[in-house]
């Protein structure tokens, strides 16, 4: 009884998260607003990760150079 209740409650959410996944309607083929926001969202933490990890050579930069100066 507990795999026959597996197997189909997974049957069951495998069809609800390919319903869920944002796409391209076929009629208009437009993206939906959700496939929208996460191409946008992507592109904000992207940008928002390399600038951080481009270092910006600001004063934080400056003072993890090693020497106390003394």
């Amino acid at each position: 009884m507990g795999w026959l209740t597996w197997s189909v409650g997974k049957r069951l959410l495998k069809r609800k998260a390919k319903g869920a996944v944002p796409s391209i309607d076929t009629e208009t083929k437009k993206p939906n607003k959700s496939a929208i926001a996460l191409v946008a969202a992507s592109a904000v933490g992207a940008l928002t990760f390399w600038k951080k990890r481009s270092g910006g050579g600001g004063a934080a930069d400056d003072d993890s150079s090693g020497s106390s100066g003394s």
